[in-house]
């Protein structure tokens, strides 16, 4: 566990042996060591620093020490006084000293001009003679001057656990409810029997009352709770809820905030874009020079090669959207991505809530919806992944581009020094390129059939070079620089890129491949969502609700049903109304856009059958994602009176430096992760009952990171809920 203070003459509490070597500097530094770019100076009594601009990474200017002993399960006390001039964020690590670099402690302290004390307390995991303390001072553009005292690192330290600050114990969706759909709220309680309650106006009110309902304990917070079902429907804002001497957070009751989120959620995409400067005036705060354009240090995605090995040619990648928080381009990501915001345009056609203006885009004016110029964005990034006719696997696409080694935290993208580099062609990566070139063909042959007719093209060609290479799969040990995305099971992929393929020819080729496929009558539907990795769900669910000939698509149609009825019945039994409840317990990397991909099947049977009881569970899986959970909290940045705003980005960083922004309202956290990979998560939150397993800190990358993946089903739910109720 890590806790932390910076409070100017904290005592220290550990009794332990010092296991620091001169921390105090009275006798000159050694045995500290600097990087090669900094001069130590300890003549003053303190142990400082010039720190250079313009370095990129973290790590490109060090401080630190060597051959510090660690005993396992010992809890230790690291303490240290620092000063920076000016003011800026540090980052303090206690760590394995070779690759991989493992991190036992891990903090980022806010540096300031007068100095503070500063205290963090952690277990370590290991027996370890020679960890490694270092503080990494690397990243700023401009100089500045570090001066360090009185390290400490003790053991004997009594372990601090890391409590959330929850809340009140009355869970709602802090956003609003819709006035004609339900208001569910949760309570958190050691009542057992029903607990009266009261909904109040903005101006205190009562409006409405009643008792709750018992439901024992949540096996996915451990904890003890009530639910609330609130029987009203006038519109207004700043209602609260009271319960067991508790009120909730404020919400509101109507539809403006589900249109507000339709665009936020579609916003997002332009400030992810690659190789185009962001201008500020279409996103204020926001605005930024091109990345990845050739210009230093900048190697740029204009004339990119691949590793050494994978082939002799090179390739102009730039634009698309960045992945996530890293400066990386994924097909099979943006494959997902961009056909859910096709998918998104598809549902309701040219809808005035998806025109051209909506989104404020270089594009706005082209008579062209905004939904539509943003997924072309994308797509002509995926159409330039395909490799040429002539070339070895002519055809296939690419799996990946991305650095050739990590970069740290922050880092804007006309920044990155890192060379960049095209990963082997993939089977997966090939099927996805076929899928969304199959939909853009129909989706844009009203507005550019040259468009419409290149990507019909290039779809047709994917698909051939998939069947004759039917198992390329990617390295999972190709994560260096980039995630490495490996999916060793591509008959989801054939099933999906089949389907979009014979909905948009209606050839019999891909009907019969459709009908071949052991996914198309097989239980798809996994109580962990669809993602990425698992993309029949898409083909069915375009199968079933897009015009088309095949022969049983009322079987089709009718399992969508079915795997919504199984969604429905996980969240009516669950006590937070969440239609995701995993095998074992465990909360998947980026569980938030898994809960909303089962909302996207939800909505489906809602369009297909028209039965409310499927829009309702939709609405609650919003009330999740709002703040009906565990931790009392929104995950959507600027939606909520508490809400993720921290989430991990290498340019919404405002965490590491106050000049630059947060990421943008209207961005989805990736949410609660069981398996809380990163240091952050395993110092803080061990033994984590499932919704607890999160934390809103940049470098969380586990639990609290962005991705256009994750943002993509957001943004269709969104336009889903804001469609359904104009009361």
């Amino acid at each position: 566990m890590l806790a932390a203070t910076a409070l100017a003459g904290a005592p220290a509490a550990a009794e332990g042996p010092e296991q620091i070597v001169n921390g105090t500097f009275d006798n000159g530094h050694a045995p500290w060591w600097a990087t090669g770019n900094l001069t130590l100076d300890s003549s003053s009594g303190q142990l400082c620093a010039d720190v250079p601009g313009g370095t990129v990474n973290p790590w490109d200017a060090i401080i630190g020490q060597d051959n510090v002993p660690l005993v396992a399960g010992e809890t230790y006390e690291f303490r240290f006084f620092a000063t920076a001039t000016p003011a800026r964020v540090g980052k303090a690590l206690i760590q394995l000293p070779v690759d991989p670099y493992t991190q036992y402690l891990s903090a980022t302290p806010e540096l300031s001009v007068s100095g503070n004390d500063y205290t963090y307390t952690f277990t370590s995991p290991v027996d370890l003679p020679n960890a490694q303390v270092a503080f990494q001072i690397g990243g700023s553009a401009t100089p500045w001057r570090i001066c360090l005292d009185n390290v400490s690192l003790q053991g004997g330290a009594e372990p601090e656990e890391y409590v959330p600050d929850t809340g009140p114990r009355v869970r709602v969706n802090q956003v609003g409810y819709l006035l004609h759909g339900p208001k569910n709220a949760t309570l958190v309680t050691e009542a057992t029997t029903p607990v009266p309650w009261q909904l109040k106006n903005a101006a205190g009110t009562v409006v409405a009352r009643g008792t709750s309902t018992p439901r024992g304990v949540d096996a996915s917070s451990g904890q003890n709770v009530q639910t609330i079902s609130m029987a009203y429907a006038r519109k207004g804002t700043g209602y609260t809820l009271v319960a067991d001497g508790e009120t909730s957070r404020p919400f509101d009751i109507g539809t403006d905030f589900y249109e507000q989120l339709r665009l936020d959620a579609l916003k997002f995409y332009y400030t992810q874009r690659s190789g185009v400067p962001i201008d500020d005036a279409l996103r204020p705060g926001y605005g930024r020079p091109a990345g990845h354009v050739g210009v230093a240090p900048n190697l740029g995605d204009t004339d990119v090669p691949c590793q050494p090995g994978v082939c002799d040619y090179r390739l102009d990648v730039s634009g698309g959207w960045y992945d996530a928080g890293d400066h990386g381009k994924y097909v099979v990501n943006g494959g997902i991505s961009v056909h859910q915001l096709m998918s998104e345009y598809e549902r309701v056609g040219q809808s005035w809530t998806l025109r051209d203006g909506t989104l404020a885009l270089p594009e706005s004016g082209n008579r062209v919806p905004d939904i539509l110029d943003e997924a072309r964005f994308e797509q002509e990034f995926l159409l330039k992944m395909q490799v040429p006719a002539g070339q070895p696997y002519a055809g296939m696409a690419h799996h990946k581009i991305h650095d050739a080694a990590w970069t740290g935290l922050p880092l804007l993208p006309h920044l990155d020094p890192q060379p960049r580099e095209l990963h082997r062609v993939s089977t997966a990566a090939t099927l996805n390129l076929a899928a969304t070139a199959a939909q853009a063909a129909r989706v844009f042959r009203p507005f550019d059939k040259r468009f419409a007719q290149r990507n019909l093209a290039a779809a047709k060609a994917a698909w051939a070079a998939a069947k004759a290479n039917p198992a390329l799969y990617a390295d999972p040990a190709d994560g260096v620089g980039g995630g490495a995305y490996n999916d060793d099971d591509v008959t989801d992929e054939f099933y999906w890129a089949a389907a979009e393929l014979y909905i948009t020819t209606g050839d019999r080729v891909y009907r019969d491949a459709i009908l071949a496929s052991p996914v198309h009558t097989a239980d798809i539907w996994r109580d962990r969502g669809f993602d990425w990795g698992h993309t029949a769900q898409l083909g069915r669910i375009d199968l079933a609700t897009l015009p088309n000939k095949l022969p049983d698509r009322h079987r089709v149609r009718a399992s969508v049903v079915a795997g919504a009825d199984r969604y429905l019945a996980t969240a009516r039994a669950h006590p937070y109304g969440i239609p995701y409840a995993p095998a074992e317990n465990t909360f998947d990397w980026g569980s938030n856009n898994l809960v909303l991909n089962n909302a996207v099947v939800l909505a489906a049977a809602y369009d297909i059958t028209g039965r409310d009881r499927y829009r309702d569970g939709v609405l609650e899986t919003m009330d999740y994602i709002f703040g009906r959970n565990a931790l009392n909290q929104s995950y959507v940045t600027g939606y909520g009176e508490v809400a993720s705003h921290n989430q991990h980005s290498r340019w919404y960083a405002r965490q590491l430096n106050p000049d630059l922004p947060n990421p943008p309202r209207g961005t989805l956290s990736g949410g609660p992760n069981s398996s809380i990979q990163d240091p952050v998560a395993q110092q803080k939150l061990q033994g984590c009952a499932p919704q607890f397993c999160y934390i809103d800190d940049i470098e969380s990358w586990s639990t609290n990171e962005l991705t256009i993946n994750w943002n993509a089903p957001l943004a269709w739910i969104a336009g889903f809920v804001a469609d359904q109720d104009q009361g």
